[in-house]
Order: C-alpha cells, then structure tokens, then sequence
C-alpha cells in the first residue's frame, strides 16, 4: 500500500475517439413521441442538435488540454485510485477547499469558478478570500477507479476525503458541495474530522417534518411543492438508479446517445433554464461533462452511486441532531429540493451564512459562477 500522489497526464487514445464517432455516425433515433414538450424525456430534435455538434464540431482535445492545464492528480486510498485536480492559489494564506460535485457531474462542474477561487484578487476580489482548491472525481465517476465490490458510499467517500487532504498536507480546510456532493460534505460535517474548519452546501439533502409541512408559510409552501414535482415528475432516474441500476447500465456503456440523453434530462429538468438548458449551458460544456461518462465507461459504474447510498440510508440516515460543525448555505431558486432559512436553523447549529440568490439551479457552480463565487467566499470569511 502506497501513500504516493502521482501525478496524472490525460491522453485519451485516438482509437477510443474514432469509436465514438464510428458510433455517432450509425443511430437509430426514437420516433419523436407523442407530444410537444418536454414532460415525456428530452425532446428528439435536442438530442439529435447536440449530437450532431458532438460529430460534426465538438473537440474533446480542447477540454483534454483544459483538464490537464489545471493539474490532475490520483493516489490510492482505501484500497481504489481517485483522480483529483489540485490547484494551488498564488496566496500563501489560501484556505485549502474540498469541492464535490455530483450526478451527472463531473470537475468540469466548476470550471467557471477555480480562477475566481484561487487567484480573487486578479478577478475583482480580495486576497483574503483566496482558496487553494482540491477537487476529486468520485469513485466511479471520471478517471477515478470503479469499486468492485459493494460499499462505496457517500459515508465511505467523506471518510477517503478526509485522507486525501491529511494526505496533501492540510490540516486546516473546508468543504463544499451539492448533489451527492453535498451528501458527501453533510457526512464530513457531522464527522467533524480534524482540521475541518466549515462547510459550504449550495444544496441539502432533508425531508421537512410533519410539523415543518403544516406550519409551512407561503414561500415554504412553494418549496414543498417544487420538490412534490421533482419527485413526480422529474426523479424517474433517481428511483431506477437507487433500485436496478444494472438495467440502464447496458445502454450507458454501449450507446454514447443513450448516454446522453440520459444527462441531458438533468440538465434539462434541474437547471434554472425554463426547461431549455442551452439558455445557460453551451452544447460544448454538456457534451465536455458527458465525456467525462462516456470515455471511461462510468455511466454504469456512477448510476450505482445511488444504489450504494440506499443501502446504507437504510441502516440509517443522516444525524437528526443539529449539526455543530459552521455551515454556509446557498438556496439557488432552480434547485428543485429547497429549504427555508428556518427549516436550516433548527438542522444546522452554528449557519453562518444562508444566501437565496435571485437565479440559478441545481448546477450553480456552472450556471452562475460569479453568484456561486460569491456564496462561497461570504459562508468561510468569519472562518478563516
């Protein structure tokens, strides 16, 4: 066993890029259904516009170069390889951050914000909000390692983050996240390890009370109905992931439109986009993030994040305690699963900041950078 922290130099194989596009060029696309919008899955002619791009213009060597202009890292950490970017601040008084992303994330969630993060001042901010950023691939996700066997959940995840920075040499950090990142910060928060100093989440992961739901006021009412419709209307792929995720693994793995269609419903359906997500996202930075799938054939390996967590939700959730650990909170008005400041009071013991940006969803860091930006630097400045 090996502490080592290798340095990690991505050069996908032509060959596997002429796979695809041998792929890309023989699809035998649905009918286009059976309605107009987008209630049924994402639309035919949105697909095949992205797809076509994904043939015809997209340069995965672009997005290659980018990946390894940040600096990528893996070591081996409970017996399985992660992947990290790592990106030191020109600030010698940078606090070290921990940021997760989720699914169908990826690192290329906050491309937009690791400038702003680690080198503030050269982007109209301050030096004393300077982070150093480490970023890691969840496993199996990206170019980190696919278990092999059951038990890599969220709680086995925060236990290897909490090595992987000793590992790095912080003995002073904070974390932040969202989606199953956010899963993975709340666990480290309630651990309270050692040198963790706050989290920041810009989603979380509750169930209000029977007494929260008939005390709601109207903006809480808004909440609870938003996350009725995200449960009816929007999770079919939350459910089919936390109970047979082997079933759609097959078309993840073979079908490189599958795959994408499978992704682009999120984008479609949990941003702040009004249900059309190239309003805020570019065709080339869904398809980047795809890739992320699609290259080291994790979408089946990833879907099974969902099962893993099940299992252990089962034997027992999160702490109904409040959280002692100093907590920031963003509550971006796309995110389909909301609370309120006072529904975060009573959970969190020591909220340090509670923002309610005025756009922005589920992929905050992506959608609106400069407000997430902001978020993060307001939650850990009376902690640093």
């Amino acid at each position: 066993m090996t502490d080592a922290v290798e340095p990690f130099h991505l050069a996908v194989p032509q060959a596997d890029l002429d796979d695809l596009a041998q792929r890309l060029t023989d699809i035998r696309w649905p009918d286009p259904g059976t309605i107009d919008d987008t209630s049924q899955g994402p639309p035919l002619i949105k697909v095949r516009t992205m797809v076509e791009r994904w043939r015809d213009g997209y340069d995965w060597r672009a997005c290659e170069a980018l990946l390894n202009g940040w600096g990528q890292y893996r070591t081996t950490i409970d017996g399985l390889g992660i992947h990290f970017l790592h990106i030191r601040s020109p600030e010698p008084d940078a606090l070290p951050l921990l940021v997760t992303h989720g699914w169908p994330g990826s690192v290329l969630e906050f491309r937009d914000v690791i400038a702003p993060l680690t080198d503030p001042v050269a982007h109209g901010g301050e030096a004393s909000d300077a982070f150093h950023l480490v970023i890691p691939t969840l496993p199996g996700f990206g170019f980190s390692d696919k278990p092999t066997a059951p038990g890599w959940n969220i709680g086995r995840i925060a236990g290897a983050w909490v090595t992987l920075m000793r590992r790095l040499g912080y003995n002073r950090w904070a974390a932040q996240g969202g989606d199953w990142g956010a899963g993975v910060t709340t666990t480290l928060g309630y651990m309270m390890p050692p040198g963790l100093i706050g989290i920041h989440l810009n989603m979380v992961l509750f169930q209000p009370t029977d007494d929260e739901r008939a005390g709601a006021d109207d903006a809480e009412q808004r909440m609870l109905a938003d996350a009725q419709r995200y449960d009816q209307e929007y999770a079919g792929y939350y459910k089919l992931q936390n109970t047979r995720p082997q079933s759609v693994a097959f078309a993840l793995a073979d079908s490189p439109v599958g795959l994408a269609a499978w992704v682009y419903a999120l984008f479609q359906d949990v941003s702040d986009s009004g249900g059309d997500p190239e309003k805020v996202f570019s065709l080339d930075a869904m398809l980047d993030d795809i890739m992320m799938y699609w290259l080291p054939n994790a979408g089946p390996s990833s879907a099974r994040l969902y099962w893993e967590t099940a299992q252990a939700m089962r034997k027992g959730g999160f702490s109904t305690s409040p959280m002692a650990t100093p907590a920031g909170i963003s509550m971006f008005p796309g995110e389909q699963v909301r609370l309120s400041r006072r529904w975060a009071e009573s959970r969190f013991a020591n909220l340090v900041h509670f923002g309610e940006p005025d756009r922005g969803g589920h992929f905050a860091a992506l959608e609106q950078p400069v407000l997430f930006v902001g978020e993060v630097r307001q939650t850990f400045r009376s902690l640093r």
